[in-house]
Order: C-alpha cells, then sequence, then structure tokens
C-alpha cells in the first residue's frame, strides 16, 4: 500500500472513530444503542470504546483502501476526514 494511501486511511479511520465514541453528533446513535440493548451491553460498549471501534472502522477502511486507495475518490474522501480530525486535534491542543 502506497504511504500516502496508509496515512490518508489512518487519519480518516481516527476520525470516524472520534466522531462515533465522541461527537454530539453522534450522541443519538449512542443513545439509541445503550436505549435498545442497555447500557452495560456489549453494543453500547463497543459504540463508546475508542478501541473497539477503531478496529470496526479500520475493518471498513483497510479493504477499501487496497481496492480503491488510488482514485481520486477515495483519496479526497480520506484526506477530508483526516483534516478534519488533525484541525480537532489542533483546535484542541492551540485552545
Amino acid at each position: 500500500m502506497d504511504p500516502v494511501v496508509f496515512l490518508l486511511s489512518l487519519g480518516a479511520i481516527c476520525r470516524i472513530t472520534r466522531f462515533i465514541t465522541k461527537d454530539v453528533l453522534a450522541a443519538g446513535l449512542r443513545t439509541w444503542v445503550a436505549d435498545r440493548f442497555g447500557d452495560e451491553s456489549r453494543p453500547a460498549y463497543l459504540v463508546t470504546c475508542g478501541w473497539c471501534t477503531g478496529l470496526w472502522a479500520a475493518a471498513s477502511v483497510v479493504p477499501l483502501a487496497y481496492l480503491a486507495g488510488d482514485t481520486t475518490v477515495f483519496q479526497a474522501v480520506a484526506m477530508v476526514l483526516t483534516l478534519s480530525y488533525l484541525a480537532g486535534l489542533a483546535s484542541t491542543w492551540l485552545d
């Protein structure tokens, strides 16, 4: 895998993981899962655990990167997600 595709994939996985586990916009998803399966359930844990969610995000992104990593569409989407993640990190450190 090309190093650029690898790094873009890494950034995309970080952003997807952060979105699912911490972002206010995904709070409804986390609440729905907890209401549906219980606060102490494995599905509820899955959507709040960065290690768990990161594994599944990687399992989704890596095959896409392998098959379509050299396409402009994949690289553009992965770049948006990567830059979003980096901008969030920068704003946290700089504020």
